[in-house]
């Protein structure tokens, strides 16, 4: 499978083409992930926004976003840097991946569920190269339900939530947040102490309470 020259998606594929076209400065392709090829926390969003990763080629990066998101991943030891703004600034994510559930821009940021599901070979071959242990935390329902997915589990057995956290068959250990998004942030759905705890859950499983900063937050919501 070649991401970068992938077509798969009639609709997405077209939107890109004139996203090109519009703004032919932008990256607006296939967005491939970002850090390490041996993680110990895959994060998995909903796929790249349209002056974010579709702009600079990389998740999460030169949006809203990726505020919340790369200031936490620093503060817990994943990233060399509190703060991404260009695929080529210095900034090195530590022990840590970035991919989306979609790899392309959808208009309105929303993915049809067959893009989705037709994308999802992506996310299947990067799950599969994971070691027993990995923690992989989807931001968001759309991102969890992809997860599940890739892992050929039924939805249902694994309910989304905020802070939720279940040890799938694999040997994979998924977390799941309200994803970083300017709407859920503003609105106060999801706060940096509840993102935060979320994250101490993680590094807590990944390295024991002695190596996890203290959260601003005494538990996530469930």
């Amino acid at each position: 499978m070649n991401l970068s020259s992938c077509r798969q998606c009639p609709r997405l594929a077209d939107f890109l083409d004139q996203v090109r076209v519009d703004s032919p400065d932008y990256f607006a392709r296939p967005v491939p992930p970002f850090g390490v090829a041996d993680p110990r926390l895959l994060i998995v969003g909903l796929a790249p926004g349209m002056h974010g990763a579709n702009r600079t080629g990389r998740p999460f990066t030169g949006d809203f976003a990726g505020i919340l998101l790369y200031r936490t991943l620093h503060r817990f030891g994943f990233a060399s840097q509190p703060e991404s703004v260009s695929a080529d600034d210095a900034l090195q994510l530590l022990d840590c991946r970035i991919t989306n559930a979609v790899k392309c821009l959808p208009p309105q940021n929303k993915p049809e569920t067959a893009e989705i599901r037709q994308c999802n070979a992506y996310l299947r071959s990067e799950l599969a190269g994971l070691p027993e242990g990995t923690a992989v935390l989807a931001l968001g329902n759309v991102a969890h339900q992809a997860v599940l997915l890739a892992q050929g589990l039924k939805i249902k057995a694994y309910p989304f939530g905020h802070g939720t956290h279940y040890q799938l068959p694999s040997g994979l250990s998924l977390y799941s947040s309200y994803h970083c998004s300017r709407y859920n942030t503003q609105t106060r759905r999801l706060t940096a102490e509840m993102f935060e705890a979320v994250f101490a859950d993680i590094r807590h499983y990944l390295d024991g309470p002695s190596l996890c900063p203290t959260s601003t937050s005494a538990s996530p919501e469930r």
